[in-house]
């Protein structure tokens, strides 16, 4: 569960299909569980545990994780490469505390599933494959930083996840807000009931179907600043 960026990541590796039948390029990525950003990726031409670990080192200086007093939780499923020796001793010199999927249940990473599915059915995506490496790169580059800063994502109320990342979330939602309810002021007749709810998505799960979780942390976040 996170109710603020850099709390929770979730990570894991899919393939890129390359021109050459039989070929493919390995995508590893992390994801923010709060933000929905992008948080760190790399492509490569082998699936090998030290991309995974090159890829939470280089992460882990991006977000200055050092600088926080709770390191994030790392969730990930049960393949080979994310659970090698190596990678555990980087997580654990990192302060990252693991995270798995549990067995036989296919969307405890869903989060990071569904992010690999908009990728590959994005317009721009070679269906016929990369040509090499640099190509699969260029592309992965380009997806990030359009998911990252153009991308307004629906379940967080069509901000992007870099806006929600850096905390600006809430002020573009109130503006929106407020254009909405000068909107059906100025024309009642327009809106049958209220306006859209923009308030700001305050808890995330990773097994979004858990409502009572989620409706018992939004309760105690609000007693929280309440009572602050």
């Amino acid at each position: 569960m996170a109710t603020a960026p850099r709390q929770v990541f979730c990570w894991d590796m899919t393939y890129l299909p390359a021109t050459a039948i039989g070929r493919w390029f390995y995508l590893y990525l992390i994801l923010d569980l709060y933000s929905r950003k992008i948080v760190g990726f790399e492509v490569h031409e082998t699936d090998d545990s030290e991309h995974a670990v090159n890829l939470l080192r280089r992460t882990a200086l991006a977000e200055d994780l050092h600088t926080l007093d709770y390191r994030p939780v790392l969730h990930g499923d049960n393949g080979a490469t994310l659970k090698a020796t190596t990678v555990l001793a980087m997580m654990h010199w990192l302060g990252l505390r693991a995270s798995y999927s549990r067995p036989r249940v296919s969307d405890d990473n869903a989060f990071v599933e569904a992010l690999f599915r908009t990728a590959k059915y994005r317009p721009q995506f070679p269906t016929k494959g990369f040509a090499d490496l640099e190509q699969a790169r260029e592309w992965v580059s380009s997806f990030v930083q359009w998911y990252n800063h153009d991308h307004r994502h629906s379940a967080i109320r069509y901000v992007s996840p870099a806006q929600r990342h850096a905390g600006e979330d809430r002020v573009v939602l109130q503006a929106r807000d407020a254009l909405y309810q000068r909107a059906r002021a100025e024309n009642p007749r327009r809106w049958a009931r209220h306006t859209r709810n923009w308030n700001p998505i305050t808890v995330v799960t990773l097994n979004p179907e858990r409502d009572t979780v989620i409706k018992a942390a939004t309760e105690n976040l609000h007693n929280s600043r309440t009572a602050a």
